[in-house]
């Protein structure tokens, strides 16, 4: 079967399924693993499919994937970048912590510093954070997001703005290979703005798959944060925007 019959028949196999584990498409084409990993690969720069840790599902520019799959996807290299991330945070430091699966993982990473101040948008950062007695945890109201514990709105907005903290802390859904910063939900996007604007130093976590990922709504630019953490050698139009912007970038291995 040439490549691009075979990328065809793994995109209907995908359409039908919504997630399908690389084995399955081993046994479906007769083919190595690493022949579907490239398959993949191309699949995902072309924007189609989102990769996973063992297989991959269809890539969505609406909607993004349930908390529970981003929630075990890419564990190793969440905490990878979060454990990297932190030892930019000196211990006494005040920050915002947004939404977001990779912010948990650097919430964890947090729990082996000493008297920090945290406000957060995000209900699971802050029951990780709670379990420190040196920890000054603050949590913003407004509606919370059953899905995945974030607190959206107008009103978290507004008490973000009243506050000027040290770091800000962000994850992202997408960046676009010209830099851009995309999302999924308007109303957690202007909560992250805001963090942005708020914010000493912006960090921003986010894992390889978030390359040339599409998503609705634009939060801002990369040049607009101050340090990008990730897993793997970014794509070399970023890294030009990122040096022309005198941005720090670290991969974490």
């Amino acid at each position: 079967m040439k490549q691009t019959q075979r990328h065809r028949e793994i995109l209907a196999m995908l359409t039908q399924s919504g997630f399908v584990n690389t084995e399955e498409f081993v046994d479906e084409f007769g083919v190595s693993p690493q022949t579907i990993r490239r398959d993949l690969n191309d699949l995902a720069k072309q924007g189609l499919v989102t990769r996973h840790h063992g297989g991959a599902s269809l890539h969505s520019s609406t909607e993004n994937e349930a908390y529970s799959a981003r929630k075990v996807h890419y564990q190793e290299e969440k905490t990878r970048i979060a454990n990297a991330l932190v030892r930019r945070i000196p211990n006494g430091s005040s920050l915002f912590i947004d939404i977001g699966t990779t912010t948990e993982a650097v919430a964890l990473a947090l729990l082996n510093h000493q008297d920090l101040k945290v406000v957060t948008n995000n209900i699971n950062v802050a029951n990780i954070l709670r379990v420190k007695d040196d920890f000054t945890v603050i949590v913003a109201g407004g509606q919370i997001r059953n899905k995945d514990g974030g607190i959206i709105g107008e009103a978290a907005k507004e008490f973000i703005e009243q506050f000027r903290l040290d770091f800000g802390i962000l994850g992202i859904s997408g960046i676009h290979e010209d830099g851009s910063l995309l999302d999924f939900d308007f109303s957690e996007v202007r909560i992250a703005q805001a963090i942005m604007e708020c914010s000493g130093q912006t960090l921003l976590a986010a894992d390889s798959t978030k390359f040339n990922r599409g998503a609705m709504v634009n939060l801002g630019h990369i040049s607009q944060v101050d340090a990008f953490f990730t897993d793997e050698q970014p794509p070399q139009e970023l890294i030009d925007i990122m040096e022309q912007s005198d941005i720090d970038w670290y991969v974490c291995e």
